[in-house]
C-alpha cells in the first residue's frame, strides 16, 4: 500500500513544475519578464494555498473519505494541466496554474493521511517515503524536459497529465484505509480554531513555515542559477537550459533519498531533532551556494546536491508530529491547515528571492533564505522541551472540552 501510494503521488505531484521546467518556450512565446517566468510557479503556490485553506476551512479531509478525494482531484488537475496545450496568453496560463494548485490541495494532504492509516511505530519513514515520492515527482517534469524537450516542449505537458490520471486511477482502484483508521467527524465551523489552539501543533507549524520559506524557493530558483552558472561558462542558450534542467533534476530528487533517509532515523532518535540537524544543514548550504559562481562545477554541484537533500529531509516529519499531537479526528484538517499556511509563505519567499537574484545577486538572494531555517529551528526546539516533559504536559496544551467529556492529546 505504500508502494502503491508512493507511486500514485509521484505521479499526481508531477504537475507542479510542468509549466516551469518548460518556462524558456514560455518565455519565448509571451517575451516575459524573469519575474513573470516565476510568476508560472506562484501561480501554482497560490492556487495550493487557496485550495488548502478551503479544504480546511471545510473540513474536507477529514469529512470526505481520502481515496475519494485525492482521485478526484488528480483527475481534475491533469485536465486543467492539459489546458495549458491551449493557452492562447500569459494571464490564461496564469490561470490555470493557479487552478491546477488549487486542485492539488486535494492530492498531498490526502495522501500523507492515507499512509498514516498503515503505519504507527514507523509513521514518519512511511511518510517521508511518500514525501520523497511528491519530491521525484516534482522533480520530473525537469528530466522529461531535459531528455525530450528536442522532440518538442509540450511533451512535458502531456506525460505529466497523463501521469496524474494514472494516479487517479491507482488510488481509486487500489487503496483501502489501513488499521490504524483516523474516525471520520462531521463538519464544524470552528474545527480550524481548535486545532490552532492546541500549542504542539501550533510549534510543529511554526516549525514547518521556517521549512517552506526555504524550500520552493530553492526549488524554483536552482535551474535558473545553473543557467546563469553554464551561461557564464560559453553555454549556448539551448545547452544551459539543458544541463540546468538535468542538475535542477538530480537537485530536487536528491531530497527523495533525503525525505526517506531522514523518516528512517526520525522514528529512532526524535522527529524533533531530526528536523533540526536538516534544517541546519540546509540553512548552510543556502548561504553558500549563491556566492560560487565562480568555482568549479563538482563543488558547485556537490553543494547543491546536498542542499537538496537537507532541504526537504524534514518535510515529513513536520506532518508526521502533527498526525501525533493532534486529536484524532481532526488531523486532516490540521495537516491541510499546515500546508496552507506553509505554502502561502512560499509566494513571498520565491518572489523576494527572484527579485533578489535580479538586483543583488545569488548569493544574497539564497542567503536570505536561510532566515527560515533558523525560525524553524527555534520552534522544533522549543516542541521538542515541550514533548519531552511528557505525553501529560502536551496533554495540557491540547485539552479540549467534548460534549461526552475531555480528550487528552498527546498520547502514546
Amino acid at each position: 500500500m505504500l508502494a502503491l501510494l508512493s507511486l500514485a503521488e509521484l505521479l499526481g505531484m508531477s504537475l507542479w513544475f510542468a509549466a516551469s521546467a518548460t518556462a524558456d518556450h514560455f518565455q519565448a512565446l509571451w517575451s516575459l519578464t524573469p519575474g513573470q517566468v516565476s510568476g508560472l510557479t506562484t501561480a501554482v503556490q497560490l492556487g495550493f494555498v487557496a485550495g488548502t485553506a478551503i479544504a480546511a476551512l471545510l473540513n474536507l479531509a477529514d469529512v470526505l473519505p481520502a481515496r475519494w478525494l485525492f482521485s478526484g482531484s488528480a483527475l481534475a488537475a491533469a485536465g486543467c494541466n492539459l489546458l495549458l496545450l491551449q493557452a492562447t496568453s500569459f494571464p490564461a496560463a496564469l490561470a490555470l496554474r493557479f487552478a491546477t494548485g488549487l486542485l492539488l490541495a486535494g492530492v498531498d494532504p490526502p495522501a500523507m493521511k492515507m499512509a498514516a492509516t498503515w503505519f504507527r511505530a514507523a509513521r514518519g519513514l512511511a511518510i517521508g517515503t511518500v514525501v520523497g515520492a511528491l519530491t521525484v515527482g516534482k522533480a520530473a517534469p525537469y528530466l522529461v524536459r531535459a531528455l525530450f524537450g528536442t522532440v518538442h516542449p509540450w511533451f512535458v505537458i502531456g506525460s505529466t497529465s497523463a501521469g496524474a490520471l494514472l494516479a487517479a486511477a491507482l488510488v481509486l482502484a487500489g487503496y483501502r484505509d489501513g488499521p490504524f483508521v483516523f474516525p471520520p467527524r462531521r463538519f464544524a465551523w470552528s474545527l480550524v480554531a481548535q486545532v490552532w489552539r492546541e500549542r504542539a501543533t501550533r510549534l510543529a507549524i511554526g516549525g514547518y513555515l521556517g521549512h517552506m520559506w526555504e524550500l520552493y524557493a530553492c526549488w524554483t530558483l536552482v535551474a535558473l542559477f545553473f543557467q546563469d552558472y553554464f551561461g557564464a561558462r560559453g553555454a549556448s542558450s539551448a545547452g544551459a537550459a539543458a544541463r540546468s534542467g538535468v542538475v535542477a533534476f538530480a537537485v530536487i530528487a536528491a531530497g527523495g533519498l533525503g525525505s526517506v533517509v531522514a523518516g528512517h532515523w526520525a522514528d529512532r532518535i526524535g522527529r524533533e531533532r531530526v528536523t533540526i540537524w536538516a534544517m541546519v544543514v540546509s540553512g548552510a548550504c543556502s548561504l553558500a551556494v549563491g556566492w560560487l559562481l565562480p568555482a568549479p562545477a563538482p563543488l558547485v554541484i556537490g553543494l547543491a546536491l546536498l542542499w537538496g537533500f537537507a532541504v526537504v529531509a524534514d518535510s515529513a516529519q513536520f506532518s508526521a508530529v502533527v498526525t501525533e499531537v493532534t486529536r484524532a479526528d481532526s488531523v486532516g484538517t490540521a495537516l491541510t491547515l499546515q500546508t496552507s499556511l506553509g505554502f502561502l509563505l512560499t509566494a513571498l519567499s520565491i518572489w523576494l528571492a527572484t527579485e533578489l537574484s535580479a538586483r543583488c545577486g545569488w548569493g544574497v538572494a539564497f542567503g536570505m533564505l536561510a532566515a527560515g531555517p533558523a525560525f524553524g529551528i527555534v520552534a522544533m526546539q522549543r516542541l521538542r522541551t515541550l514533548r519531552a516533559q511528557g505525553p501529560s504536559r502536551v496533554g495540557q496544551e491540547a485539552r479540549v472540552e467534548r460534549g461526552r467529556g475531555r480528550w487528552t492529546a498527546g498520547r502514546a
